[in-house]
């Protein structure tokens, strides 16, 4: 007997931003989804789907105020994602499932404090709560403990590799032609080199002053974007370990300006910065078969 997936007609989802890293939010508080990877794939593809750097899902949770899932474009489940949390935090007040400013939100990655600034109703700012970074080499997790400065060598560079976890794997590098780097094809080597077991987020920082760095990310099984909220916090940590920067900082990226502080008291880091909803749509009824059937096989 053929057993046949339902999958929901005319799914709804938001599309929301925070300095151009763009996520598709679906909340399934009132809806259900099977085989969300699938669903993933489909709808990060530009041109063929909405177009986005992964798919969140908002899900219940039994030991916070919702669950957040995180799904990039191949389909794979990311550990947490610091613009994505903050967005959630935003869409559970704006939509109405909470009236709480301040929130908890569960991830694989930890269970993170929200605190959202409202004026007149409206969500102007989120700042999350991470916690403390982790140092520990296993944790992380790397090959071995080397975790600050690690010569890497990708193609005709040495990088040298300062390496933290904020919930998923990162690691920063601080370069000083950052604008012209060819982000794809060092960050996509550094990414899957055996020193990471589980690859990692690639950042390449610039200083550009104690107050100020800028940024690039090469996110794991995603590519460049232009914001990323945990990349930040870890650039912050990388140039505070290696006296290049003060703990509390502006970090610019192509997208924008988010606000880090790494608290010397609590050891534990905030970040800071608005997410913008773009749209509200719905999944048609059939719209992903027919993707699959006429392009996936040709790799687009």
């Amino acid at each position: 007997m053929k057993i046949t997936t339902l999958y929901v007609i005319n799914m709804k989802f938001t599309k929301m931003q925070s300095f151009g890293n763009d996520y598709v939010y679906i909340e399934l508080l009132t809806q259900e989804m099977a085989d969300p990877s699938r669903y993933a794939r489909f709808l990060s593809r530009h041109h063929f789907g909405v177009g986005s750097d992964g798919m969140i899902l908002i899900c219940p949770s039994d030991k916070a105020d919702f669950r957040m899932r995180v799904f990039n474009p191949d389909g794979s489940e990311a550990e947490i994602c610091g613009n994505a949390i903050r967005s959630v935090g935003k869409l559970v007040y704006a939509k109405g499932f909470t009236k709480k400013t301040e929130i908890q939100i569960e991830t694989l990655g930890g269970t993170k404090d929200i605190f959202l600034h409202v004026r007149n109703g409206e969500v102007e700012n989120v700042t999350a709560k991470w916690g403390s970074p982790i140092l520990d080499y296993k944790k992380i997790p790397l090959a071995e403990n080397f975790t600050v400065e690690k010569p890497l060598v990708a193609y005709d560079r040495t990088f040298y590799m300062t390496s933290v976890s904020m919930g998923n794997p990162h690691s920063a590098t601080f370069v000083d032609d950052v604008e012209t780097l060819d982000l794809k094809k060092y960050g996509s080597s550094i990414e899957c080199n055996p020193f990471f077991p589980e690859k990692a987020n690639i950042e390449f920082v610039k200083v550009m002053d104690r107050k100020n760095l800028f940024l690039r990310t090469w996110e794991r099984n995603c590519g460049e974007t232009l914001a990323c909220g945990t990349g930040c916090c870890v650039s912050t940590v990388a140039g505070v370990i290696t006296g290049r920067c003060d703990r509390e900082v502006d970090v610019h990226q192509l997208g924008g300006i988010t606000k880090i502080k790494w608290d010397e008291n609590e050891d534990c880091l905030y970040m800071t910065a608005p997410t913008e909803i773009v749209f509200d749509g719905f999944v048609p009824d059939g719209a992903m078969e027919k993707y699959e059937k006429n392009y996936a096989h040709k790799g687009v």
